[in-house]
């Protein structure tokens, strides 16, 4: 027995030592080697039965004990892999210490024995109680002020069910247009929350095998529930029963799905009457006319909308289609289709579906997919699309298309290297290839008719050379687009020459923000890098500080990266530069390998650009910060709730030559559907020098834990009006996470990564699923402790929704987990309610 513990704590230190010295040759600690001799010293004398190899081990535990708190100060999660191995082993040496030989006796073996069992199970015991929480000072204050100017002056005399403030109805996929996701039903609250129980299931039947993450948030209009499933089957379902009404399937092929078979919502329209005024005498409503509600008399806002023209659609074909479910497809159509029956709407288009890839070319099948449910404003429904990433710089057009919401006609276009062009590009030509593209989902202002575009990265995300400065001008930028003209009223960047795949994904969330002279009508926009900005929706001018700060420079195209890069002063949700201290791993060996990585990669902080010769680390990483899932607003508080994710990502430019030896091909040369691993991992990115080889969360490939310590994930609340942190908490538990892939089963709020966002109720609770534990939570407002849990039977990567039928308030949440979150997959639609 000596001889094999012996040998274990050797072979230990020898692994210690001999990585300590590839470490301290990087620049890093030195702690390694000197703890890796003295391992191997401990090792060579128990294997010999001397009780100094003992003195000498705990001599070792004492040292690593001294330097981790000089390294960690009381951060619990860096002391885990420091010292939970050792503190194992030396256990196991106090208690083999009675049968040692030679050298001084410890008395006590069996005390020091159960002295560090004691303090291994209380260790443990400690992970159990979340670590990084941040409370301020005086939130009930904060939260239990009043801010009802916070709420949009948007919602207000507007016909349009999804223009209205989310109470009985939840009409669009935020909520609303405005993208709050508030709800005004006070039912359930803090006090009875605990009493929710199941009130129905329902499942959709679509499991897709592969890529799957439907990441669907049903509206609800009247009576009916109106969702989409992994495929674009749609489906209407009883809002109090579950029971099916109806459903229509648009056979999606199977090659048609992206990265992701994901269908996050639809659109409900419902058909004005046919005007009373003459053509061109403008009238207000959303019917695709100009309308100056709301604007200040005399302003110029006033005055382009009396003079709009007033285009009139004629009354739809189909009489039957006077309310309408519109859904975008992952093969690139508009569907529209009769809110009571589930038919076509056979005047919209051709027998209700459009096809959006007109005029753009070669598209192969899943290049252009709509997983956004898109955005209506005055009658027009105004889409984007993703572009599949990674594959081509001469990808298809990320144009953006705006489409009359009775006949289906193309209204306009916005090619933005073409701003001369209005509609469909000329004969023999396309829409510009390899542009900025809108994966994610718009907002709306009836009002003012701006929809609010957050948009993507050029083509290839990695590489610049050869982007337009048009290109540069609009990528990853919000843009305000008039919907009466197609043409763009304002842009606001959030990085420059974007390099790190850093595309806004959030949903803009628009808000009367409260200032000194007043209400303002704002956007709020969070960003992948968790910067949060407040912008007044009408000019794009920042309500609250951006400074432009200096950045790394540098990589492979030095002369094409910015100087500076925009910063928000209102609030962030970025943490500082990461350190070699805040590498982690289960034990002292994989830490050890995170930290030679993080030495032998480039890294100046954010912004830090990507290499070929060795990789960089760019932290965060494209999941964000903030992503599809966007943020909440409580407008009665004043309070904004944000999830994030707080991992980096570990990155490589591959050179072409290099590439295609490893058969890194664009799809649709590959002749199959699945190009395997995570987003950026091999992609090709044909017709650049490089392609990209990214390890998203950077996990070591032996353990697949991530080298970053944790939280890598989390949930805060923001002071509406000042930009401050309320509190602060991790986000999610370790039950769905492990080392190498097993889920551990654990209640450990470890803060993990998580994907999908909340909803925020009058009743002072926050409700989410999103993280990779399989949960949805309610959670307090005013205290961010979780008052009530439930298990779902398949990941919840998705936006819950709140609605009220029959006089009583439901939660419905859809689970159907995500291969990229590497949670079950499942079908789930599940409803909650307190009990009858």
């Amino acid at each position: 027995m000596s001889f094999l513990l012996g040998l274990i704590i050797f072979l230990l230190g020898l692994t210690l030592g001999a990585g300590g010295l590839w470490l301290l040759a990087e620049g890093g600690s030195w702690y390694y080697v000197l703890a890796g001799l003295g391992l191997m010293l401990s090792g060579l004398m128990l294997m010999r039965r001397s009780r100094y190899g003992a003195w000498c081990y705990y001599l070792v535990l004492l040292a690593t004990a001294v330097w981790t708190a000089w390294e960690s100060g009381f951060d619990y999660w860096r002391w885990v892999p420091r010292l939970g191995l050792l503190m194992g082993l030396g256990i196991v040496v106090a208690l083999w210490s009675p049968w040692l030989e030679r050298g001084p006796r410890l008395r006590s073996a069996w005390s020091l024995a159960g002295a560090f069992i004691l303090v291994f199970i209380a260790a443990f015991a400690l992970a159990f109680v979340p670590h990084g929480v941040t409370r301020g000072d005086d939130v009930a204050v904060a939260v239990e002020a009043p801010a009802n100017a916070a709420m949009p002056a948007a919602t207000r005399g507007v016909a349009q069910p999804a223009n209205q403030p989310a109470g009985a109805d939840w009409a669009a996929y935020g909520g609303t247009q405005q993208a709050t996701r508030y709800s005004s039903l006070t039912q359930i609250d803090r006090d009875n929350v605990a009493q929710l129980k199941r009130a129905w299931t329902f499942r959709t039947g679509d499991l897709p095998e592969h890529r799957w993450g439907a990441e669907t948030t049903p509206i609800k209009v009247g009576d009916s529930l109106y969702l989409c499933t992994a495929h674009n089957v749609l489906i209407s379902l009883d809002a109090a029963t579950g029971a099916e009404r109806w459903r229509y399937d648009p056979k999606v092929p199977e090659q048609a799905i992206p990265y992701t078979a994901a269908c996050r919502g639809v659109s409900y329209y419902a058909v004005p009457p046919p005007p009373v005024v003459t053509t061109g005498e403008p009238i207000a409503g959303d019917d695709g006319v100009a309308d100056a509600a709301g604007a200040e008399p005399g302003s110029e806002v006033e005055a382009q909308a009396a003079a709009a023209p007033a285009p009139v659609a004629p009354p739809p074909a189909d009489a039957s289609c006077a309310t309408r479910i519109i859904e975008g497809t992952l093969d690139g159509r508009l569907i529209a289709v009769d809110a009571q029956t589930g038919k076509p709407c056979t005047g919209f288009g051709s027998n209700g579906e459009v096809d959006i890839k007109t005029g753009m070319g070669h598209t192969p099948p899943g290049y252009v997919s709509i997983n956004s449910p898109p955005v209506i404003v005055r009658g027009v429904v105004v889409t984007g699309h993703q572009v599949l990433d990674g594959q081509r710089r001469d990808a298809p057009s990320g144009v953006i298309q705006g489409y009359d919401a009775v006949t289906g006609a193309l209204r306009w276009a916005w090619d933005m290297t073409h701003p001369d062009w209005s509609g469909a590009p000329p004969p023999g030509q396309t829409y510009t290839r390899g542009t900025p593209n809108m994966w994610t989902t718009a907002s709306g202002d009836e009002q003012l008719g701006y929809v609010y575009l957050p948009m993507g990265n050029s083509a290839a995300d990695y590489w610049s050379s050869s982007r337009s400065e048009v290109e540069n001008q609009y990528a990853t930028s919000l843009v305000a687009l008039d919907v009466t003209t197609g043409k763009p009223v304002w842009n606001f960047q959030t990085t420059h020459v974007d390099v790190w795949d850093y595309d806004l994904g959030s949903q803009p969330t628009l808000v009367d923000f409260p200032t000194d002279a007043g209400p303002v009508p704002a956007v709020i926009l969070p960003s992948k890098q968790g910067d949060v900005y407040v912008l007044d929706r009408r000019s794009g001018k920042p309500l609250t500080g951006v400074e432009e700060r200096a950045v790394p420079g540098g990589g492979l195209e030095p002369e094409k990266r910015s100087a500076t890069q925009p910063f928000s002063l209102y609030h962030t949700l970025a943490r500082p530069a990461l350190t070699e201290r805040d590498m982690w791993g289960i034990t002292p060996i994989d830490q050890l390998v995170c930290r030679i990585q993080f030495r032998r990669a480039a890294y100046d902080g954010m912004y830090t650009p990507p290499e070929s010769e060795r990789r960089s680390i760019e932290y965060p990483g494209y999941n964000g910060g903030s992503d599809w899932g966007g943020i909440a607003i409580d407008p009665q508080r004043g309070v904004i709730v944000a999830n994030y994710n707080d991992m980096p990502n570990y990155n490589l430019l591959v050179p072409r030559d290099k590439a295609d030896a490893y058969g890194w091909k664009p799809r649709d040369e590959l002749g199959h559907l699945d190009t395997g691993g995570a987003e950026g991992q091999g992609d090709p990115q044909a017709g650049t020098p490089y392609a990209i080889d990214v390890n998203a969360g950077w996990r070591l490939g032996f353990t697949k834990l991530l080298c970053k310590q944790p939280p890598y994930g989390g949930l805060r609340a923001i002071d509406l009006a000042s930009g401050r942190t309320l509190w602060d908490r991790p986000y999610g538990s370790a039950r769905g996470n492990g080392p190498f892939g097993i889920r551990s089963g654990l209640p450990i709020e470890i803060g993990t990564p998580n994907n999908g966002g909340s909803a925020v109720t009058a009743g002072g609770l926050i409700f989410i699923a999103a993280a990779t534990d399989d949960l949805i939570r309610a959670i307090d407002i005013e205290t961010g402790k979780t008052v009530w849990q439930d298990e779902l039977p398949a990941g919840g990567q998705a936006n819950p929704m709140v609605y009220e039928a029959g006089g009583r308030q439901y939660l419905v949440i859809v689970a159907a987990g995500h291969h990229f979150m590497e949670t079950p997959v499942g079908d789930y639609v599940i409803a909650y309610a307190l009990p009858q």
